[in-house]
């Protein structure tokens, strides 16, 4: 035994065993600020809270309950990647046969119902945050951090819609498509688009606005499944994982969640 006892306090005092656990067993409340400040993921938050800052009737729990549905989401997501293939060939079979043959086919299911309550839990918290007036100074930019979220968790859902392949997604998309010829300055019927012209040229028309870009075309085809695709698998959550981490920092620096009013 007392051979263990010291071969166990030669690993504990060992550089390598120090460089990785810095401070040892959090005993004492300077220890485990220590802990908090010095550990990757920990270290967005911060050392201490008010206690009347994170009671459930104050907080709703809304905020992590929308990055566990966003990493529920990111998990789903990749195991699906595995069996769906972004084609007009094959799409649609692909999603039958992810909830009739594919072993744990429940994990589909799990990412439709986990991104619709991820939309109703970030409106929640946008609204919880209003109602208690998180959104004022010295927080408003992560108030605006947090407006850029629930627009790009709302694209997560849009993107994701096309996936499926089946009339209610196509004719959806074309729905929404449409409306982005609205967009100011970018769609070709939007506010501004004619002040976007040389003499005669326009240079925002139907085959590069807006909505040409989001389709990749003037009708909604394979070429805007592969574009959803991509964007809803790739582009979107690494730019919301990365607001994400600036959101959560920002609360940091912001001394914690705001306490009531």
């Amino acid at each position: 035994m007392s051979k263990i006892k010291d071969f166990q306090e030669y690993v504990s005092k060992s550089q390598v065993w120090r460089s990785i656990f810095r401070v040892g067993v959090p005993t004492t409340d300077r220890k485990r600020a220590l802990a908090v400040l010095g550990n990757v993921f920990l270290h967005l938050h911060p050392v201490k809270v008010r206690t009347s800052g994170i009671r459930l009737k104050y907080t709703w729990c809304m905020g992590g309950i929308s990055f566990f549905l966003f990493l529920v989401l990111s998990l789903t997501g990749l195991l699906l990647m595995f069996y769906y293939r972004p084609t007009g060939e094959y799409a649609y079979p692909d999603i039958v046969d992810l909830g009739e043959q594919v072993s744990l086919g429940l994990m589909r299911e799990l990412h439709r119902w986990a991104a619709h309550l991820m939309v109703i839990t970030v409106w929640l918290h946008m609204f919880r945050v209003f109602m208690t007036g998180s959104y004022k100074p010295p927080r408003e930019f992560n108030w605006g951090v947090g407006v850029l979220l629930l627009i790009f968790t709302l694209l997560l859902s849009f993107t994701g819609y096309l996936l499926p392949w089946d009339q209610l997604a196509i004719w959806a998309i074309t729905v929404g498509g449409n409306m982005a010829r609205a967009t100011p300055f970018a769609g070709y019927e939007g506010p501004g688009a004619s002040l976007l012209s040389i003499g005669d040229i326009r240079l925002v028309h139907a085959g590069d606005d807006a909505r040409f870009a989001l389709l990749g075309g003037r009708f909604v085809g394979t070429n805007a499944l592969l574009r959803f695709y991509v964007l809803h698998c790739v582009g979107i959550p690494i730019v919301a994982g990365a607001l994400m981490a600036v959101h959560f920092w920002r609360v940091r620096k912001d001394g914690g969640i705001s306490g009531p009013l």
